[in-house]
């Protein structure tokens, strides 16, 4: 789960563009509602921009205010539309937008329970229940838990190793949910019974007021998707988010997974460079080596393709608090430090089509779409480094 949002746009920002057109035109609200079920979908219709777009029907109506694409009739007598500018860059896919009415927050979301005898890590409310939101939630804010720290005792080492791969056999038993037809709040709940049958707590769960136990970001949505009741498409990607609390140590772990056989070559290509740029910051990473490698490697290795990396997230230092520093840059920069042994964060670029990267969030103050409703996809491991270099520790079990 990515640790924070490091710059936002203004809502006010608007991006435009064009693509093929299949919905009917409905008046465009001021704001953009969502509920946590029923996510509705729909492809981009022309010169409006995803920001500003109104929940529609799927795919197959004919959208008259679009003028950029050329329209004509089937053999049916279905109206057909050449492919736009965006069709051609971009790709095929559905479009993830807030429904309505407006809901803002997430307080309305009832939460998963969780048997009392599971630990919990200290920002879950005491008193855990439906409705518990981020104001009964205790942060990790304070600078004490927030500062660097690192993890060098056998003890906590080995502590560390078993959450990092109960992250990764937890995101392996996602992997295998991910179908047509199949609703993320579906795979949220059998990722919260996993996990608390493992003894452990789904991190996520109340951190911040987040009310489900894993993160589901599907097409153009960049990261932190609320789990719902919209079912899975053939043509989707999905990334799911992992997080376990085990034995006071926290593992973290994320992967976009290509739904089904209608995915275009497009997706699937985004999905391929992504984990590409996650290995590039991996294998900038090692005792003495500088954090600025990390998005160096990712830079080097998007530089003249039609890809770009999202600034707003970072990743983090993790341990026995879920974000911590060192927090890793996965674009550019020139921040100071250098990695030692006993170090432990997570590399988690989110990687986006085109040369946009801007990302806004929905009015549940969690989901953040791309501007200009770009696909992204997202990879994540966690890397410690030892005095000979750097193990990832979510790589999946045999």
């Amino acid at each position: 789960m990515k640790s924070r949002i490091l710059s936002s746009s203004p809502l006010s920002s608007f991006r435009t563009l064009t693509t093929k057109a299949r919905n009917a035109a409905r008046p465009l609200p001021r704001t953009l509602p969502r509920r946590p079920a029923n996510a509705r979908t729909l492809q981009v219709p022309s010169r409006l921009t995803c920001r500003r777009l109104s929940s529609g029907s799927r795919a197959g109506t004919p959208n008259p205010a679009n003028s950029d694409s050329e329209q004509a009739l089937d053999a049916d007598g279905d109206a057909e539309y050449a492919p736009s500018e965006h069709d051609l860059r971009f790709g095929y896919y559905d479009i993830i937008l807030p429904s309505e009415p407006v809901v803002w927050g997430t307080a309305h979301i009832l939460p998963r329970p969780v048997p009392a005898h599971i630990p919990r890590p200290p920002y879950v409310p005491e008193h855990f229940g439906p409705g518990a939101d981020e104001e009964m939630a205790v942060a990790e804010e304070d600078a004490e838990t927030r500062r660097r720290k690192l993890v060098t005792g056998a003890e906590e080492v080995g502590r560390l190793r078993r959450a990092a791969q109960l992250a990764a056999d937890v995101l392996k038993f996602a992997g295998t949910l991910v179908q047509a037809g199949r609703t993320t709040d579906e795979i949220d709940a059998a990722v919260h019974e996993l996990v608390i049958a493992c003894g452990a707590y789904p991190s996520p769960l109340l951190y911040k007021g987040f009310p489900k136990s894993c993160c589901t970001s599907v097409n153009n949505i960049v990261t932190h998707g609320i789990p719902d009741d919209r079912p899975l498409q053939d043509d989707d990607i999905v990334n799911i988010d992992i997080t376990v609390y085990l034995d006071g140590f926290h593992g973290d772990t994320s992967k976009t997974f290509v739904v089904g056989p209608e995915v275009d070559d497009k997706g699937r290509e985004l999905v391929q460079i992504t984990e590409a740029a996650l290995e590039a910051g991996i294998a900038a990473c090692g005792p003495g080596k500088p954090f600025k490698g990390i998005g160096r490697a990712i830079h080097e290795l998007l530089k003249g393709k039609d890809y770009s990396v999202s600034p707003q997230f970072s990743g983090h230092g993790i341990g026995r608090e879920f974000h911590r520093q060192p927090w890793i840059l996965h674009h550019l920069n020139d921040e100071p430090g250098e990695m030692q042994p006993g170090d432990c964060f997570t590399i988690e670029p989110a990687i986006i089509q085109g040369t946009d990267p801007h990302g806004w969030t929905f009015p549940d103050g969690w989901t953040v779409s791309t501007e200009n409703c770009a696909r992204a996809a997202q990879a994540e491991h966690m890397v410690y480094i030892t005095d000979t270099g750097a193990e990832v520790l979510t790589r999946p079990s045999i």
